[in-house]
């Protein structure tokens, strides 16, 4: 039987469908596998992006769970204790990763949040203050203050809404509170570099491209240290509390009864007296106690003058030793000269309670954020005194002896280097607690080491504990 036989022809295009269908085989199984590897590595960063994020996550969660601790159940003995409690918790670790909590102080990363009590509050700082800052000028000053105020009427450099509409900037002025750091950017002549500096993205810590040099975005001088422009030093976060060092409530001079102030503040009945006449004035301020004597107050009321006050007004004084002296002396021990009627001065211990768990406040004004004498960098101290540089060096100083920190404004009596005049002018804007915090809590994954970034603004001036601002980066 003969066999059937094909042409060459017809046997090579056989051959040739076989070998293109191979390598289209090949091709789509190639694909396939290239699909099921980028699924794959997709998926791989989708679990280790998770693993950061919640990492990050717990380092936010473990810094609330310490400020709402120590909101609750304070140490009115340690101005310290809780930002120690805070480094401690800045570090951690969980089974998908690690997280790392940092903030910078004078350029350089530390452990812990940023204390946002460290800087000025730009809505209650003054014109003359702000000229202090690098980089400010009388116009910016002067457009700041237009800004907050709340009439249309600019300063003498300034700019209201006649300026913003004119421009056709698609905004006008705020004529209240900033709401936000990066809010001054809005402000005429307040420029992102002078804001941000070299803090490009706002979360107060040192990125790869902020430290390149013109390599990248924003310009920088690559030297390792972070300048956070004006961020670095104003906020307009910082918020005053109705809880005292203790955690009780503050009690109000003017609600108060004398015996209320016995038991609060540990005064005599002729003291805790003597404080409820001086609060009934309406010019009444507990900083008052500071300068001036509580006899004096209490019989003179609010509108005696201070004691070693220059007669000038000047925040300067042309006899050190005689400021000295007449700052000791509104805190001095024993009775003096005047008769058995006279109210004992109020001692070191009396004076500290009473700035701790006092107030005198003003019905429904608003809480002012204060700057913390204990974290408040020097530089910022000599701003709020620029025509006295040695008091601001005592408070260093000062703060610096103690572990556990200054605990109440009228701690700053316990130096002859700090004038009457430098605790009249701290006295309105400074205390010795923090209640508002930056936490930029950088988590990483253990198996791949991606790392995702959540900044978290939290307030602890009341419970529990508020997130002011939320963002991931």
């Amino acid at each position: 039987m003969r066999r059937a036989s094909f042409p060459p022809t017809r046997r090579g295009s056989v051959i040739l469908i076989v070998i293109w269908s191979i390598a289209i085989a090949a091709v789509v199984v190639g694909a396939a596998q290239v699909l099921a590897f980028r699924q794959a590595a997709m998926g791989r960063e989708s679990i280790a992006k998770v693993e950061a994020r919640w990492a990050a996550r717990a380092g936010i969660e473990e810094t609330i769970a310490v400020l709402e601790y120590h909101t609750e159940e304070p140490d009115a003995t340690n101005a310290r204790q809780l930002f120690r409690d805070l480094e401690t918790v800045a570090d951690g670790q969980l089974t998908s990763g690690d997280w790392q909590i940092r903030h910078v102080e004078n350029g350089v990363e530390i452990k812990g949040p940023q204390d946002e009590h460290a800087k000025l509050n730009v809505n209650t700082v003054t014109q003359e203050t702000l000229l202090e800052l690098d980089a400010m000028t009388m116009d910016v000053a002067d457009a700041i203050v237009d800004w907050r105020d709340t009439d249309d009427t600019p300063g003498m450099m300034g700019a209201e809404y006649d300026f913003y509409v004119n421009r056709d900037l698609g905004y006008e002025p705020r004529n209240g509170p900033f709401r936000s750091v990066q809010e001054l950017e809005l402000v005429a002549g307040a420029f992102p570099k002078y804001v941000r500096g070299e803090d490009q993205n706002l979360n107060g810590r040192l990125d790869p491209n902020e430290n390149d040099g013109a390599a990248s975005e924003p310009p920088d001088d690559a030297d390792g240290f972070l300048d956070a422009g004006w961020s670095g030093v104003l906020t307009a976060r910082s918020t005053g509390s109705l809880l005292g060092a203790t955690g009780e409530p503050r009690l109000d001079l003017r609600e108060g009864t004398p015996e209320d102030m016995q038991s609060r503040f540990g005064v005599t009945a002729e003291q805790a007296t003597a404080l409820a006449g001086f609060a009934k004035s309406q010019s009444a301020k507990l900083e008052m106690l500071l300068t001036q004597d509580l006899q004096t107050l209490s019989t003179g009321g609010a509108n005696a003058p201070q004691r070693g006050a220059n007669p000038q007004g000047s925040s300067k004084t042309n006899n050190p030793s005689s400021g000295r002296q007449s700052g000791r002396s509104s805190a001095g021990a024993g009775n003096q000269s005047g008769g058995n009627n006279r109210v004992q001065a109020l001692d070191q211990q009396q004076l500290r309670r009473i700035f701790q768990e006092g107030s005198l406040t003003t019905a429904g004004a608003p809480l002012v954020g204060k700057v913390n004498l204990n974290t408040v960098p020097p530089a910022v101290l000599r701003a709020l005194l620029p025509d006295d540089p040695i008091s601001a060096d005592a408070i260093v100083s000062l703060r610096s002896a103690s572990s556990s920190g200054l605990l109440s404004i009228s701690d700053l009596l316990g130096s002859n280097r700090i004038t009457p005049q430098a605790l009249s002018a701290l006295s309105p804007v400074a205390d010795t607690q923090s209640y508002v915090f930056t936490v930029t809590s950088r988590g990483r994954s253990a198996a791949t080491g991606l790392e995702v970034e959540i900044t978290a603004v939290v307030d602890r001036s009341t419970l529990p504990a508020r997130i002011l601002e939320y963002r991931e980066q």
